[in-house]
């Protein structure tokens, strides 16, 4: 059995109650095909074809109770779908946003709009898909089970001439679905490719006509509309069968039983019995059994493609071994290089990097350099081109997840209490909430919001906010490896720096990608990324060594071209700047020290 339909078996099973209530009120919504032949015959053959009216008009009157009874029981089984419908959605939209954040992980780049627009696109593709699957497939089996009741009831003798008809017509239906679901699937997968290609031709028409790129384009377009032709060329041939299948199975009963109306008249089966017996036919049976053809063959195709879309993006990665608890948490990495495609450019190029178990290591450079990279690579979140990653000698994608914690810029806060939020990285009993929540300075929020127990409404918190959430989340953990990535860049230089403190008192290794020099200037060793060229050493030693390093700190460098004030032109540092720059960060510092000694704190 494929994983999808074990997937959606286990939804229908999932909600055992709601699953009752829609076979109970399947029955009541049936009863009309029931009991439509029995009062028209009677209508007829009691009321109106002997003279007395009053009797045919009440046997109708009483189908007509029968359908407003149905209604009802049509909406309440809409509502029991529903039921097992929207918890299939709920647990198929948590596997396809798992998925997407694992593949965004992987790569090290944020899913986009447009992965998020297509997640949620497969999966109300799905629910909608399952919903007409259940609705077709229960009406189909209710209501010719109950024609088939309502024929013997009615007059056993035309049985024989109704029912092998409509079972080989159900027979070969049923053969031509595997071929039916493979060319439905097939057209469906071609129609979405050309669809994204001429979107692209469309989207680049400027960058194709400036390439001269014309002709390529077009064939490549051309190609795709073809490749969707034949596929629905290939359909057309199966929907014929399946047409047939519905000939045989629908309308080739109402012919024999006309066929066969003499025959019934020499066995004493009156008019009005057969034209009860056609109207089972024609107003149930048909109509059933054409949903049950139509909807199956497209609906279940629909929600196999989907599910199986979504399934697929959510597995996991294959493992290389069982995940391995490792030590105090030192890195090395040899000779890795990264990259986000096969074809493009490093944004690493062949690092080497020791990181000692519990140092503090700033990472600092320009924007877009490779830090949040790198910082991928070192958790394990993203696999080197070449080379290796290593956490106290063991590769960093083979290391426990709770062994090492990544805290990106955006901090995940999500629905629930402060306390919950607080304990999701860790598996004790008791965590010392307070004294971490004081260490990074999240006590005043937290008391703000109301304590542990308060609920907390993940909009209604500032950025700065949420990343003191997320560094006490770290800090209650057992994490012997934090990775800030620029996991501060929301608080003040007071706040970030009392953050960074804790956890360098912490123990473990800390690695904190620094988007102010403070940063630097706390760390043991600071990493210069200057394009794939790096520099390593203490603050002081790269701003005498380093003349980028020296420009990013604010200070001047023998090798750098100093100017006067009264010089103009650029590549250098103004003594005026440079004395300003130097008064700014003596302030900074001072404020700093004093925001440390007082304890005080501001999330902007």
């Amino acid at each position: 059995m494929s994983t999808s339909r074990r997937f959606v078996l286990r939804a229908l099973v999932a909600e055992p109650r709601a699953l009752v209530r829609v076979l109970a009120w399947s029955v009541v919504e049936a009863a009309p095909a029931l009991l439509v032949g029995q009062a028209v015959a009677r209508a007829i053959g009691d009321g109106f074809a002997v003279g007395r009216p009053w009797v045919g008009t009440a046997w109708l009157a009483g189908l007509a109770l029968v359908w407003g009874v149905a209604a009802v029981g049509a909406r309440q089984v809409v509502l029991a779908v529903a039921s097992i419908v929207e918890p299939f959605r709920d647990r198929l939209l948590t596997r396809a946003v798992t998925g997407t954040l694992r593949q965004a992980a992987a790569s090290g780049r944020p899913p986009g709009s447009a992965a998020v627009a297509r997640v949620n696109l497969q999966v109300e593709l799905a629910r909608d898909a399952l919903a007409a699957l259940v609705t077709v497939v229960r009406s189909f089996a209710f209501t010719a089970g109950s024609v088939v009741v309502g024929l013997a009831t009615l007059e056993p003798l035309v049985l024989p001439w109704v029912l092998p008809p409509f079972l080989v017509g159900l027979g070969l239906f049923a053969a031509s679905l595997p071929a039916l679901a493979r060319r439905q699937r097939d057209y469906l997968l071609a129609d979405e490719r050309t669809v994204a290609a001429t979107a692209d031709a469309i989207g680049g028409l400027r960058d194709i006509a400036a390439c001269g790129a014309e002709d390529r384009i077009g064939h490549a377009v051309r190609a795709r509309v073809n490749a969707q032709a034949q596929a629905g060329r290939a359909l057309a041939r199966v929907t014929a069968l399946r047409t047939f299948a519905l000939t045989v199975g629908g309308w080739a009963p109402v012919v024999l039983l006309l066929a066969a109306v003499p025959w019934l008249g020499r066995h004493g089966v009156g008019a009005a019995v057969v034209i009860g017996a056609l109207t089972y036919l024609t107003q149930s049976l048909v109509p059933a059994f054409s949903g049950l053809v139509r909807g199956l063959g497209v609906s279940a195709v629909r929600l196999r493609v989907a599910v199986d879309r979504v399934l697929t993006a959510s597995a996991p990665p294959p493992e290389d071994g069982p995940r391995r608890a490792i030590g105090a948490g030192g890195v090395r990495l040899r000779g890795v290089t990264a990259a986000y495609r096969p074809d493009a450019p490093p944004v690493i190029d062949s690092l080497d990097l020791d990181v000692p178990a519990g140092e503090h290591l700033a990472v600092v450079g320009p924007s877009g350099i490779g830090k949040s990279t790198l910082a991928a690579l070192i958790t394990g979140m993203l696999r080197p081109r070449a080379g290796t990653v290593e956490i106290d000698g063991i590769p960093a994608h083979t290391v426990e997840t709770d062994a090492r914690v990544l805290i990106p810029q955006e901090a995940y806060v999500f629905r629930g209490t402060v306390r919950a939020n607080l304990a999701y990285l860790t598996s004790a009993d008791d965590p010392p909430f307070a004294s971490a929540v004081a260490a990074v300075g999240a006590d005043a929020l937290v008391e703000r919001l109301g304590g542990l127990d308060a609920a907390i409404d993940p909009g209604a918190l500032s950025a700065g906010e949420r990343q003191l959430i997320a560094l006490a989340r770290a800090y209650l953990s057992s994490a012997r490896l934090i990775v800030l990535d620029e996991a501060t860049c929301h608080l003040d230089p007071a706040a970030e720096a009392r953050a960074e403190t804790a956890f360098a008192r912490r123990g473990g290794t800390l690695i904190v990608v620094a988007h102010r020099i403070s940063s630097a200037r706390r760390a043991d060793r600071v990493l210069l990324m200057d394009g794939t060229r790096t520099h390593l050493g203490t603050h002081a030693d790269l701003v005498e060594s380093t003349p980028a390093y020296a420009a990013l700190a604010g200070r001047p460098h023998p090798d750098t071209h100093e100017f006067n004030d009264d010089n103009s032109g650029g590549g250098g540092t103004r003594r005026g700047d440079r004395g300003r720059a130097r008064r700014e960060r003596a302030s900074a510092e001072a404020d700093e020290m004093s925001a440390l000694e007082t304890g005080r704190e501001h999330v902007p």
